[in-house]
């Protein structure tokens, strides 16, 4: 089913060189980003302490919030924890207090807006922890992007892994790009935020890695050349494009705007990596296989004429 329907196709190929400049140069800033801001690691990389409150009534998360902001700690994080009456917050290490120290301190602020507050659990969160996470996500990336690249060059063939990783790393690095540029705090909630995007950019790119095959053996388009079989391949999914990924992104902005400060990271990375992949599976993956110089030929094995045994 279709419901936006395009009769004529639409020369995407066409802006293949604009579209590339373009990826390129928000690339380069992305990574330039990186460098000299840098990611704004969160209490699990960096390490810190995690308190366990319950309330005795309802609470709401903005009250404490607020209460434990007031002691200017820095990038604090508050979530609840399954019901209104149960608060996990997340405080980041503070040169010359102790974990002890800290949860003091918070608990006595927060007892003075509310007295039927109490402590349940105190963890310390080391450096050593952190950086085992951090290496962790990142290996957990690294394998993911392997994945990638051998279930493309198993389904279709390297020139179409190699665009699709290309384009993929291309969302990744811009997301975190974004996150550096205005220190939002990385999290892993947003690194799985990341690693499902990856998985849903390949997803589009494969769509459209299948369509573009399949043209390349109907015989109503061998007279058309690689870049008009590429822009018929991309207008045909068209349709599933802006339904699948319209109700996508309505659902991650309803995550976005209304699920609270545990899920805004989460929403945020997935927010950014639909629109970005959108794009990269379109107009960055598509134009690097003309780029790297897939033609008909290469994708249609010649048959092989059997030969007739001589009596």
């Amino acid at each position: 089913m279709e419901f936006f329907h395009v009769k004529r196709d639409i020369p995407f190929m066409s802006y293949g060189k604009l579209t590339t400049a373009i990826s390129l140069g928000t690339f380069i800033l992305a990574i330039v980003f990186l460098i000299s801001k840098g990611l704004n690691f969160g209490v699990e990389f960096t390490g810190g302490t995690v308190m366990e409150l319950r309330y005795q009534q309802s609470v709401e998360i903005n009250q404490v919030r607020h209460g434990v902001e007031g002691l200017k700690y820095g990038e604090v994080q508050v979530q609840s924890l399954g019901s209104t009456k149960d608060v996990m917050v997340r405080i980041p290490n503070i040169q010359g207090k102790t974990s002890a120290q800290l949860s003091n301190e918070v608990l006595d602020s927060l007892k003075k807006e509310r007295a039927d507050v109490e402590l349940r659990k105190v963890e310390f969160i080391g450096p050593s922890v952190g950086d085992e996470l951090f290496t962790h996500g990142l290996t957990a990336l690294i394998l993911v992007c392997v994945g990638i690249v051998a279930y493309l060059m198993i389904r279709f063939e390297w020139r179409f892994a190699l665009s699709a990783i290309i384009a993929n790393m291309h969302d990744v690095v811009i997301i975190l790009g974004v996150f550096a540029l205005f220190q939002w705090e990385f999290s892993l909630t947003v690194l799985a935020g990341i690693l499902a995007v990856l998985g849903y950019s390949v997803n589009e790119s494969v769509v459209v890695f299948d369509r573009i095959r399949e043209n390349f053996r109907k015989p109503n388009l061998r007279g058309k050349t690689v870049p008009e079989v590429i822009d018929n391949a991309i207008t045909a999914t068209m349709s599933r494009t802006i339904i699948t990924h319209g109700s996508t992104e309505a659902m991650v902005l309803a995550m976005l705007l209304f699920g609270g400060a545990a899920l805004h990271g989460f929403a945020m990375a997935l927010t950014i990596g639909i629109v970005f992949g959108i794009y990269s599976s379109v107009l960055v993956a598509s134009p690097l296989l003309l780029m790297f110089g897939v033609t008909r030929e290469r994708m249609i094995k010649p048959e092989k004429i059997k030969e007739e045994a001589v009596v």
